[in-house]
């Protein structure tokens, strides 16, 4: 086997295992099917997370009831409507919880009547069909997903204070000042103890997905009057995930620079930590945020910069309730003064402009790695950086895509430049080589070693051409996982019918395209793959002509490898997101152009047409 057929297959082999990768690692799972949201569902007291921070020593912890039950004040406390360019939903009295959030600015699918995407949900509401009519509890469990999911405030009573005189999780509040909650205009909710204690809590709103909450507590009793701020973000049930090993979906978190992941599948089987059940706790010094990121939304519990706290993430298995918490210190409030207390709730888009324009304004640490940058973040980072630019310039990702293809081909040009030249040099030796297979026959020990002796001789290094390849495969593995995981491709168009390049390109040979009556198998499935996308087939037919630019091997079993290898390539990455495809056919094109224009300058241009037409002609015999 000569050295540019071993280059030929060793690249295919590369090219082969990224494909093998994907399939094993990061292709998704069977969904299971989606449980209806019940209005049996349990959870802790009425209208509560089960388990609010610990609680004083001798103090019972709530025990599960039923969701709906008559008493349940969430069914029937008023509420304020929540109201900007981003969000639309409204805050509960009972509590004074944020558990009704619509992000107005992403809908479910495509389709621009569908509903708008939901991110919070309070106890008992089911969710919208595309139609945006309500489904009743029990209807088609592809449409009733959503669970409850919501954010809650309070305090704990510090040593020697009665825990009635705090609020609670089911508190019902009432409204001191403003009638919505929108930018410019923040509202304040406030209860009475009826023992001199006031405590309020100020909702604030900026335009897109930051809240602040400062909860104050007033004392107007004789005697000092401690307790503890806390903030909880409750999640009943397992959500529906996309059970990528490639994305993390779960509790995401910073404490003191350190990035915190814990999946909900990992959450269930934490060790007890005294009576806070199955629980991750942590001490955050300075900085620190947690909370819960699903592939392209995220809700974040975020104390004032600087503010000492405890990070909590647990699960109630009795309720099948994940929770993250912040708990601040104990304070004391002298008679006649008022203890207040800041913080930060992000519940929206993981839109990586705004979130690290709150990391800059905010001083929230490392905020944008709540972005599942993976592995290679090193590359993912900054090539979405230049995408992101990219497609700032230009105003559409697909054309941005293949910008970005022409940059980080420039970027390896000069080893591809070495690659190229390497295999003109080897063209060069052919006759060579010919001459010592002639001369050596069967004796392949005696060949390689003579051959190697022409490298040496000659200066030509036969790995160089490996070089491209090689720095190919962390490219591809980057960009895939950046249009994969960042929000700024989904629902992104290109052209005509590629409508969203983080999906599978829609068209099919099967129905022509769309010129047949009849759907084709359903994007991202086995069948839709097989069923030759178009930008598949044209990645198939830039494969093989790239393949043409190398000299057809000799031996019959390398020629049946080569052969089949586009083609196989098609069917495998049918599949794949179709911004993806489209960067690898790019890459194709450029390859093409630059490895005929260096191999031409060095007076060996490859016969690319003549071996297309010989391969044409022996396919017709």
């Amino acid at each position: 086997m000569d050295d540019n057929n071993r280059n030929l297959i060793l690249a295919m082999v590369l090219s082969a295992l990224v494909m093998v990768g994907w399939y094993a690692f990061f292709a998704p799972e069977p969904p299971p099917p989606a449980d209806p949201v019940a209005v049996t569902q349990t959870q802790g007291q009425p209208g509560t997370a089960p388990a609010t921070p610990a609680a004083p020593a001798g103090q019972a912890a709530p025990s599960p009831t039923l969701i709906g039950a008559a008493d349940d004040p969430v069914l029937t406390a008023p509420r304020v409507a929540i109201k900007s360019p981003s969000l639309e939903g409204s805050i509960s009295l009972a509590g004074g919880r944020i558990d009704d959030l619509l992000l107005t600015g992403y809908r479910e699918t495509l389709d621009p009547n569908s509903p708008f995407v939901r991110l919070l949900s309070p106890t008992a509401q089911p969710r919208l069909t595309t139609k945006g009519t309500p489904v009743a509890p029990g209807a088609d469990p592809e449409v009733v997903v959503q669970k409850p999911y919501y954010a809650v405030y309070g305090w704990m009573p510090g040593p020697g204070i009665d825990p009635a005189l705090v609020p609670s999780p089911a508190t019902t509040w009432t409204v001191e000042s403003g009638s919505t909650l929108a930018p410019g205009q923040p509202v304040t909710l406030a209860w009475d103890n009826g023992a001199g204690q006031i405590f309020r809590r100020t909702f604030e709103l900026d335009d897109k997905f930051l809240f602040t909450v400062t909860q104050s507590l007033e004392n107007k009793g004789a005697a000092p009057f401690a307790a503890a701020p806390y903030g909880i973000l409750a999640r009943h049930g397992k959500p529906d995930t996309q059970n990528f090993f490639v994305l993390h979906e779960g509790a995401v978190g910073m404490t003191d620079g350190k990035l915190v992941e814990e999946k909900y599948k990992d959450m269930v089987k934490f060790d007890p930590v005294g009576s806070e059940g199955p629980a991750l706790v942590a001490q955050a010094a300075t900085n620190g945020w947690i909370g819960f990121t699903d592939k392209y939304w995220m809700t974040t519990l975020i104390p004032a910069p600087g503010q000492a706290f405890t990070s909590v993430v647990k699960y109630a298995p009795g309720a099948d309730i994940f929770q993250t918490e912040t708990r601040l210190p104990v304070q004391t409030v002298a008679p006649g003064t008022v203890l207040s207390s800041a913080s930060y709730l992000f519940a929206g888009a993981k839109e990586w402009e705004t979130i690290n324009h709150y990391q800059q304004t905010k001083n929230i640490d490392r905020f944008v790695d709540s972005i599942d940058w993976g592995w290679f973040y090193f590359l993912t980072k900054p090539i979405f950086r230049v995408l992101h630019w990219l497609n700032g310039m230009i105003g559409n990702m697909g054309w941005s895509i293949i910008a970005l293809t022409f940059v980080l081909k420039l970027l390896v040009f000069p080893l591809a430049r070495k690659s190229y030249v390497s295999m003109a040099r080897m063209r060069e030796l052919q006759p060579e080589m010919e001459a010592i297979k002639a001369r050596t026959g069967d004796d392949k020990m005696k060949y390689q070693q003579e051959v190697m002796a022409l490298y040496k001789s000659q200066k030509v290094n036969p790995a160089a051409g490996c070089l491209p390849m090689l720095l190919q495969i962390p490219i591809f593995f980057s960009l895939y996982k950046v249009i994969f995981v960042t929000l700024e491709l989904r629902h992104a168009p290109w052209v005509g019918w590629i409508r969203d390049l983080s999906a599978p390109d829609p068209s099919s040979l099967l129905n022509l395209f769309g010129l047949l009556p009849f759907a084709p198998p359903a994007q991202g499935s086995m069948l839709h793959s097989l069923s030759l996308p178009l930008l598949a087939i044209v990645l198939g037919i830039t494969m093989w002509l790239q393949q043409k630019l190398n000299p057809a091997p000799t031996d019959p079993a390398q020629k049946m490898i080569f052969a089949w290898m586009p083609w196989i390539f098609m069917f495998m990455l049918g599949g794949f997101a179709s911004g993806l495809v489209l960067y690898w056919i790019t890459n194709n094109l450029i390859t093409i152009v630059q490895q005929y224009s260096i191999m031409s300058m060095h007076g060996h241009p490859p016969q690319l047409f003549g071996n297309v037409r010989d391969s044409l002609r022996l396919k017709r015999k």
